[in-house]
């Protein structure tokens, strides 16, 4: 603890942030902004190298366009290489925070953070997580140890759904944890008319449009949706799709299933990482946002959709269904099931669903704030002393 307040402290933040890009940037940096309005001295560790090329599905791992005030960083962290743990773990003991505060989301990452994290606490540094998966969708070999090796040198842990604390319960971790919602992503900035973003985006004015937003892997479920495609179509002829996200799978599997059905016409591909400044034109495009994930544990999609007081229709895994009510800020269906997917799509079109449902976004996202996972940190702070 700081010497100025004993409400003050001085956090490290370590993980994904500038010049890296994507939805775990956004997070760290958000929280870095934040925990400077509320009081406390803040700073960011990153990595110098995330992923190695080969094990990286996308195109790149870096930010492509300018930046105009990006957030400082420190780049420290090569995950394959254990002599820069130990640099980093150095450098921290250097600086001394009162607290390191991970966010973890994958196994691959828990040899360094868990590296680092147990010299800084050797140190008295007080260690926090901000847990995406405790556990991850797609599961390989060794990665409870993997997860129980980096979960266990916390001091506490944050999560943003039940299922992600089930599975930290699971591998027989007993750390303090607290339970936030996930914060609404407002860094995108405000909805704009709906006829001017679909100019801006090249999409027909005239069609209901559905949204399938972020980087495409099989747990996501496009190929769910791509399926319930022909039986959407039947019944609402004027549907257009638009994915927007680049590939992290193998293309050639989702544009055969609509060849197959004849559906191109019906669907607008952004196949590439979105740029910032269309998020915006995207989501104010929609009529409706669907997430058909065939697993999950929480998703930061939702809540750029509900920034945009959009109504989405998702599947109830993870955390989804206690994002999302039924009825109240979008439909709920089972997971893997096309049909069920279809009928959902149907209805909110059918029976003018969209202007209740919006309504139920606007009051659902007020319990979304970033400032009750501050709070949970916080609290975490005065616990473990």
């Amino acid at each position: 603890m700081s010497e100025n307040s004993k409400n003050t402290y001085t956090f490290t933040l370590v993980g994904t942030a500038h010049p890296y890009r994507g939805g775990i940037a956004h997070f760290i940096e958000i929280m870095y902004s934040g925990f400077l309005k509320r009081g406390h001295n803040a700073s960011i560790v990153t990595f110098t190298r995330q992923y190695p090329g080969l094990f990286f599905p996308g195109k790149t791992q870096f930010i492509e366009e300018p930046v105009g005030n990006p957030v400082p960083t420190q780049r420290m962290i090569d995950t394959i290489n254990p002599f820069s743990w130990i640099k980093t773990a150095t450098y921290l003991h250097r600086h001394r925070p009162d607290a390191l505060v991970f966010k973890y989301w994958m196994p691959f990452f828990a040899p360094a953070f868990g590296t680092i994290a147990r010299l800084a606490r050797k140190k008295g540094i007080r260690v926090f997580t901000v847990v995406d998966n405790a556990l991850p969708h797609e599961k390989r070999l060794f990665d409870r140890r993997l997860s129980s090796y980096f979960l266990n040198a916390n001091d506490g842990l944050v999560v943003m759904s039940d299922s992600v604390e089930r599975d930290i319960r699971s591998l027989g971790i007993e750390k303090p944890v607290r339970r936030v919602a996930h914060p609404v992503y407002e860094i995108f900035g405000k909805p704009i008319e709906q006829k001017k973003a679909r100019e801006q985006m090249h999409l027909p004015h005239d069609k209901k449009i559905i949204l399938f937003f972020g980087f495409i892997r099989r747990y996501k479920g496009l190929h769910v949706l791509l399926q319930a495609m022909p039986q959407i179509v039947k019944a609402l002829p004027d549907l257009h799709l638009v994915v927007a996200g680049e590939f992290y799978d193998d293309e050639a599997f989702y544009r055969q299933i609509l060849q197959q059905h004849r559906l191109e016409e019906h669907v607008s591909w952004y196949n590439d990482y979105i740029p910032e400044e269309d998020i915006h034109k995207l989501f104010s495009a929609a009529d409706l946002v669907v997430q058909p994930y065939v697993s999950a544990t929480q998703s930061g999609v939702a809540q750029i959709a509900y920034n945009f007081n959009q109504p989405l229709v998702v599947t109830d895994v993870g955390g989804l269904a206690e994002i999302v009510p039924h009825e109240k800020a979008g439909l709920v269906v089972p997971p893997q099931d096309p049909q069920a997917l279809a009928r959902a799509v149907i209805r909110f079109f059918d029976e003018k669903m969209r202007d209740v449902l919006v309504k139920g976004v606007k009051t659902e996202k007020q319990k979304y704030s970033w400032d009750r996972l501050y709070e949970a940190i916080e609290s975490l702070m005065q616990e473990v002393g």
